[in-house]
Formats: C-alpha cells, sequence, structure tokens
C-alpha cells in the first residue's frame, strides 16, 4: 500500500491524498488550494501531481472547500467512479460547489474588468469550472450514514466515523485486507478534527484498532485562547463593538460557523444577554446551508436536538434578515443603524464580504470580528496579522476599522485537543502521518507526539509518496 500526498502536506489548503492499494486508486478528499492566485490556478485547473482519469473511487471527509471544492474539476478532468461520503456532507456540497463555480464566474469576471480599465490587455482570471460542471459531479455521489461498514472494492472496507468538525463531517476509516503483504490493515484518516462542547454538533468518536494514521494537525502548537462556548467573551465583544458607532463585519464560513453564529445571537437575544441588534446574514449559500442543517437532526447535540423539535428552529429569531439577491447586499452598504453583518468566506478570498471589507474596513468606527482560522496568504490572515493596508478585488485600502478575533468559535481542535484526540484513538497507530498543518504546526505536533508514543510520526511532505 502506498499514500501519495497531493496537498495539505505543510500547508492547511487543497487537502488530496491518493492512496494505492490492490490495484486501485482513492483519493482521499479533492480540496481547492486557497492562497496565491497564480498558485490557485495552476495548481487547481491542473492537478499536478495525477491523472484524474487515473482515480478508481473519492472518499469525502467533510464538505468545506478545502477538501471538496476541486471536485468539479476532477470529473471534468476525467474521474469516471464513485464519490463516498455522509449524507449531510452530499447535501451541503450540491450548495457549496455550485456556490464556489459563481463565485469563480464573479470573480473573474470583476478582475478582468478591473484589469481592462487600468489598461491591461487579454484576460489575468479564469473560471476552473462552472455551475453545470459542479452539478454533474454529484451525481457520482453514493451516501453511507456514520459507523455502518460499507465495501468500496475488494478487501477494502468503508466507514465513516462523526468528527464532530461541520455537519456531516467524518472521519474516515478503511480496512484493508493488503493483497501485497497478506497482511490486514486499519486506516484512518482525520478529516478536520472537531473540538467537543460544540455548539451544535456531538464530540469526536473515537475510533478503535488504527493501524496507520493520517492525522490533521491545524493547530499543531498553539493554544485556543477561549474554550469552547464562550458566549461572554463574543457577547462582550459584540457590546464593546457597537459602541463604537458603526457595523460588526463578520468574515464566516456559510457552514457551521454562521449556523453557531445564529444559534448564539438567538439564545442572547432570547435571554437579554445582547440588546436586539439586526443581524444581517448576507450570503446565499448561508441561506441555503441553513435550511439543510434543519434536515440532519442526527448531526446535533443532545441541546440542539431538542431545541429543534420544542421551537421551530435553533436558527431563526425577530431581529434576522436572510440577504440573497445582489441588491439587498449593496443596500448594506447604506445601513443607518448599527448592525451585524455576517459573510462569507471566512478567510475572506472570495464571496460577499470582500465587497463589505471594501466598502467598510476604512472607517474607524467599524469592526471586523473573526471567529475563525485564517490560512497563510489569506486576506483574512493579513488583516488579522495586523496589515494597515491591504488589497481588496485589485485597490489598495488602509485598515481603519477596528480588527478582533474570537477563537472559542473554531472548528478545529487546538494542540491539547488534538493530542487528547490522538490519544483516545485505539490500535498502534504504528505509521502517523501529520497532514494539514502549516510547517511550525507539523513539527509542534510531531514532537509532541513523539514524546510519548512509540510508533512512527512523519511530517508528510508535498508530492512524496510513502509505503505502508
Amino acid at each position: 500500500m502506498k499514500i501519495h500526498f497531493c496537498g495539505a502536506a505543510e500547508t492547511t489548503t487543497g487537502s488530496q491524498h491518493l492512496l494505492e492499494v490492490n490495484g486501485n486508486r482513492i483519493l482521499l478528499d479533492c480540496g481547492m488550494y486557497q492562497g496565491h492566485r497564480e498558485d490557485q490556478l495552476r495548481i487547481n485547473r491542473d492537478f499536478p501531481y495525477f491523472d484524474p482519469a487515473s482515480v478508481d473511487y473519492v472518499i469525502l471527509s467533510h464538505a468545506h472547500i478545502d477538501h471538496s471544492g476541486n471536485l468539479p474539476n476532477l470529473v471534468k478532468k476525467g474521474f469516471k467512479g464513485f464519490i463516498y461520503t455522509t449524507y449531510a456532507t452530499r447535501d451541503l456540497c450540491q450548495i457549496m460547489l455550485a456556490d464556489a463555480a459563481r463565485i469563480q464566474a464573479s470573480d473573474c469576471k470583476f478582475l478582468n474588468k478591473m484589469h481592462k480599465r487600468k489598461g491591461g490587455e487579454g484576460e489575468v482570471a479564469e473560471i476552473i469550472y462552472t455551475e453545470q460542471d459542479a452539478e454533474a459531479c454529484l451525481r457520482r455521489f453514493i451516501n453511507i450514514g456514520y459507523e455502518m461498514p460499507f465495501p468500496i472494492a475488494p478487501g477494502i472496507t468503508l466507514t465513516f466515523y462523526d468528527a464532530g468538525h461541520i455537519l456531516g463531517a467524518s472521519q474516515v476509516v478503511l480496512d484493508i485486507d493488503d493483497e501485497e503483504d497478506g497482511q490486514h490493515k486499519r486506516l484512518l484518516f482525520s478529516g478536520d478534527v472537531g473540538r467537543g462542547n460544540n455548539e451544535l454538533l456531538q464530540d469526536p468518536v473515537p475510533v478503535p484498532d488504527v493501524d496507520i494514521m493520517l492525522m490533521e494537525c491545524t493547530y499543531g502548537g498553539r493554544i485556543h485562547e477561549a474554550p469552547s462556548r464562550d458566549d461572554k467573551t463574543f457577547c462582550d465583544t459584540i457590546r464593546a463593538a457597537m459602541k463604537r458607532g458603526g457595523n460588526v463585519y463578520i468574515p464566516a464560513f456559510a457552514v457551521e460557523r454562521t449556523q453557531q453564529l445564529l444559534y448564539l445571537l438567538n439564545k442572547a437575544y432570547k435571554d437579554g444577554t445582547l440588546p436586539n441588534y439586526p443581524v444581517y446574514v448576507d450570503s446565499p449559500m448561508a441561506v441555503s446551508a441553513t435550511e439543510i442543517f434543519r434536515l440532519h437532526p442526527e448531526c446535533f447535540n443532545k441541546e440542539v436536538y431538542e431545541f429543534l423539535f420544542a421551537q421551530r428552529s435553533p436558527f431563526e429569531f425577530e431581529q434576522l434578515h436572510m440577504v440573497r439577491t445582489v441588491t439587498e447586499s449593496q443596500r448594506l452598504n447604506n445601513l443607518r443603524e448599527k448592525a451585524i453583518i455576517i459573510s462569507a468566506s471566512g478567510m475572506c478570498e472570495a464571496g460577499r464580504i470582500l465587497h463589505h471589507l471594501k466598502n467598510g474596513i476604512s472607517r474607524d468606527n467599524n469592526t471586523v470580528l473573526f471567529v475563525g482560522y485564517c490560512a497563510a496568504n489569506t486576506l483574512g490572515r493579513r488583516i488579522m496579522d495586523g496589515s494597515l493596508e491591504v488589497r481588496i478585488l485589485g485597490d489598495l485600502y488602509p485598515v481603519r476599522a477596528k480588527v478582533h478575533s474570537l477563537d472559542s468559535f473554531s472548528g478545529h481542535a487546538d494542540h491539547d485537543e488534538l493530542i487528547s484526540y490522538f490519544r483516545r484513538t485505539g490500535g498502534p497507530r504504528s505509521k502517523v502521518y501529520l497532514v494539514h498543518g502549516e510547517r511550525a504546526c507539523s513539527a509542534a505536533m510531531k514532537e509532541a507526539l513523539t514524546a510519548f508514543h512509540d510508533g512512527e510520526v512523519h511530517i508528510a511532505r508535498l508530492n512524496t509518496v510513502v509505503s505502508c
């Protein structure tokens, strides 16, 4: 058995790991790489490390674009196999992949228009796939429930375990009778691991009897400043921001993070913890995703599960305005009342949040509140890191708005939580490969694991192949 690391190796984006076993080529995730525009186009368009037509199966851990976002292009480039995932992940992909295609088209049109306006020739941006490509890709999905073993090929059985990260997120387990050496092996790909004690979801489920482990380490070497569900700090931050007299812009992933915020705001308004500020969710995908959340109570923790049946929805309240159209979005630029504006994407790399930041980041009475992780080289990371000036949609803008960052909402386990997750995982774990972590994070996690674990611990390197 061989594993070829084709993405999310010493970085946190573009998750793709190609497994070769028993004559089958199985791709774990097919994520969109996010970073410098030139690198994005080259890596996402061309699949530099393997031929899509040579892949037999895809197993998708969850719906986030850095894990699922290049599936339409994979199919477009010749992949003809099945894509295995959970029911909730498939439903989320239906809206997320189409939305990714629309965002590509919109951003490319805008950037090319700005390029020509400045005297440039030709086009500086191109789309990788269309909405039709996204729809075609969905025809290849096969859905499997949690902890329901499913044979996908001779000698290879797939089981999903809840990862507690986003709705439908899974740990991928492959039970393999390896024809090459005659041994039975259990491989675990962690996907993205949740923190536990999530506002909405169940805790990650411990997986037993693991031999080989691909483990994410997004927060290796880093500890979240706040525990999960630190509602008080969030409410205090909103109140302080509103006293400044402007708007609060919250870049948030349309899936999971937005619903967490809505659930918390709903509770805070009902309890009187926060004044009734108007809330605008300016993301058509977030609006659609919120509808999907209601369809999957199997993913919720006990509190939200009971809330769902006791009330109409945990995500709706009187002060909430769901924004779908471009015209409605543009009207938010002229708001006369203080408001909370939640908009995608969380890393500020695409979507309507770019237009809100363009309009509001230079006003000193506004606040930009980050409630999640931003990868290196993204606009969100540059703003979080204190850049005095940032480029948004081709133009430079001074950063005068107050910038805050809260990590209690993070969907990723931090260093200590990952160590706890590893300890709860059963089996010898004789070979561990660290993925989905920047270099310093991967190194910190390797050092921590090797201090107590007897098995091999390796940092996955991009475009390398290992034998297991």
